[in-house]
């Protein structure tokens, strides 16, 4: 995966909009203005954060050397992948869905359901249901 990729595919989720917030190098994405990932753009090797089930997260930890707590983080709910050949492309947008999963659970029910709806209609065309 590459950043272009990474960036069309949190596009392509529901209600997602980027923004640099912090600074002109760190790119992020949002659902509904909550932040799910944030990319820096200034090393020539893709690494972002991911929000995560803080379980999920330490599981992901032990089973890749790629995934470590989150940098300038609350380690318990993020972590940082690191983008290498060994990680294929539908896991690290798994782990990418389930950060935008994660920051969906925290909205309001109404919210939460409208939303949800969306991300239903987005798997079916997506092929992912």
């Amino acid at each position: 995966m590459d950043i272009e990729s990474l960036r069309d595919y949190c596009l392509s989720l529901p209600l997602v909009t980027e923004c640099f917030p912090f600074d002109d190098t760190t790119l992020v994405f949002k659902v509904e203005g909550k932040v799910f990932l944030f990319v820096g753009l200034e090393h020539p090797e893709l690494s972002f954060n991911v929000k995560c089930d803080p379980d999920y997260a330490l599981e992901l930890r032990d089973a890749y050397a790629e995934v470590v707590p989150g940098f300038h983080c609350n380690k318990k709910y993020w972590n940082t992948v690191h983008v290498t050949p060994r990680l294929t492309d539908s896991l690290v947008c798994g782990w990418i869905l389930h950060s935008y999963c994660e920051v969906v659970k925290k909205f309001n029910r109404s919210r939460r359901e409208n939303i949800n709806q969306l991300l239903e209609e987005w798997k079916r065309w997506n092929g992912i249901l």
